[in-house]
Order: structure tokens, then sequence, then C-alpha cells
């Protein structure tokens, strides 16, 4: 198992890039994006049910702190999906992507807030070459340039924001619990929120729709099978490398948007790009160490 735990971080990363690219095939169907995002949480829930009747012991159910960290997390994972695939619907795939991976950023604020990690001017540098990065690639200077809306900006970001909620969530539910215990209280409580925030008509409705495989792809490989590679991955993965690796995700979203979607960048946003990337991959690979 440890011999793979790179590629399994690989492939997670690689099906939550595909999830992207294929949730924006899905709204340009007409699909509204709570509605992508709930079948996503919802298929990903059974994968993970069945993971957790593979492997029950020392799942933690009967621990009350487990569930509400467990909760917490959820309403991340919510957050994060809807929020994400929001940000699709009103800009392009590859904005999106890069902009939710800002979440290390999210991190260390929250961070620094609480006194968890202490704040030193290479940190502070790194996030504001973030913010440049975010301002070229969003080009939010010109509101409206190359598709991308203020909303879609504002909800790229909040679910960058949403994705540290749930690492928060995971994280101080994980000494009460398993991974996979987590992830199914997590994906339950997502379940529920969306279906209550969603419209019913077309959640119900896709059941009879052709686009149905689309939806069972996009859970399975987006919030099943990923969450799982991705937890047995760090288990014999460093974090430096896992950090990386991650990478993986909105190079793929983007190219996915650029192939298959027709989307295009400027030179400036690819600028803003990369300097997102590698600011955010440098800084978690200097903190892991």
């Amino acid at each position: 198992m440890a011999r793979f735990s790179t590629l399994f971080v690989m492939l997670a990363a690689l099906f939550w890039g595909l999830s992207g690219g294929i949730a924006g095939m899905l709204m340009a169907e007409g699909w509204a994006p709570l509605v992508v995002s709930f079948y996503r949480g919802a298929i990903g829930l059974g994968v993970v049910v069945i993971w957790l009747l593979l492997r029950p012991q020392g799942n933690g159910l009967a621990n009350r702190t487990l569930w509400g960290w467990s909760a917490l997390a959820g309403l991340g994972v919510a957050g994060n999906f809807s929020f994400y695939f929001v940000s699709i619907s009103e800009g392009s795939v590859a904005v999106a992507a890069t902009l939710m991976y800002c979440a290390p950023v999210f991190v260390y604020l929250v961070s620094f807030a609480l006194r968890l990690e202490r704040p030193t001017p290479l940190k502070w540098a790194a996030i504001a070459m973030v913010m440049v990065g975010i301002v070229l690639l969003t080009r939010i200077y010109e509101v409206g340039a190359g598709g991308v809306t203020p909303l879609g900006v504002a909800a790229g970001l909040l679910s960058g924001l949403s994705y540290a909620v749930f690492i928060f969530g995971f994280k101080y539910a994980a000494p009460h619990g398993s991974p996979q215990a987590i992830l199914v209280i997590a994906l339950a409580v997502f379940s529920v929120v969306l279906f209550a925030v969603g419209d019913t008509g077309q959640i119900l409705a896709v059941v009879g729709t052709s686009s149905w495989p689309l939806f069972a792809v996009i859970g399975i490989l987006g919030a099943g099978l990923s969450f799982i590679l991705y937890i047995i991955g760090l288990n014999y993965t460093a974090p430096a490398v896992a950090s990386i690796v991650a990478m993986v995700e909105p190079v793929t979203a983007s190219l996915f948007g650029v192939v298959v979607l027709n989307e295009s960048l400027v030179a400036i946003q690819l600028l803003g790009m990369a300097l997102i990337l590698v600011t955010v991959t440098v800084l978690s690979v200097s903190s892991s160490a």
C-alpha cells in the first residue's frame, strides 16, 4: 500500500479536477449548481458507507465529539462543493479551481487568529503573492472581463474558505474515530443540507434523465473514491509531497475546461494562475518542513 501512496493522492486530485469539468458539462445542460453538488455528495456518501461497512473497527460512532466535528466538516464540504460549482457557472472551470486552491491561505489566516500557527514575514509575503495572483487571474480590475463575474470570484474564494472549514472539522474529529466514520457523518449532513436548500424538482428529475451517468461519475469519482484514495494515500505520503501532487487538481480542471468546454485564458490570467499554484505549493511544503 505504501508503494502506491503518492499515486493514490495523485488519482484523488485527478478525480477532483475531472469532477469540476463534468460539473461544467452538467450545468451547461441546465442543471443547477446545487443539484449537481447534491448528487456529488449523496452518491459519494453511498461509496464511503460501503467503506465503513468493510472497515467498521474503531469507528467511534458512539462519541459525541466525533459527531460534532464531523458535522462541521460536512458543512464545510457542502459549502466547498456548492460554491465551487457556482463559481464555475459564473466564470470558468480554470478560474474556479484555482481560486478554490487558495484554501491553504484561509487555513493559515484562521490558524493565525486561533494562535495555532505563528505568523512570519515569509507566510505574510506568500499570502500577499496569492492575493496578487487572484487579481491577475480574475482580472477583477476590469469586472466582467473574460466572462468572470464578481459572484464567480466571490464563490470561488468562498469554496476555498469552506474547504478550510472542512479541514479543521476533519482534523479535530480524527482523534475520536475512523476516517470512514467521519466522512459518512460529514456527507450525511451534507446531503440533508443540500436537499433542503436545493431545487427539489430538479433533484428528483435527475433519476429519469439521460444525464444520470454523468451524475453517477461525479459522485463516485468526485466525492467517494477520491476521498478514500486521498486518505489512504496520506497515511504513507509526506505532507510536502502531497501538497505538490495536489496541483494535479487545478491543472486537470483547467485543461478539461480548455479542451472539452472550449474555455480560454489570456496571458495575464495564466500568470496569475501560475503565481497562485506555485506560491500555495511552496507555502504548504515550507509549513510541512
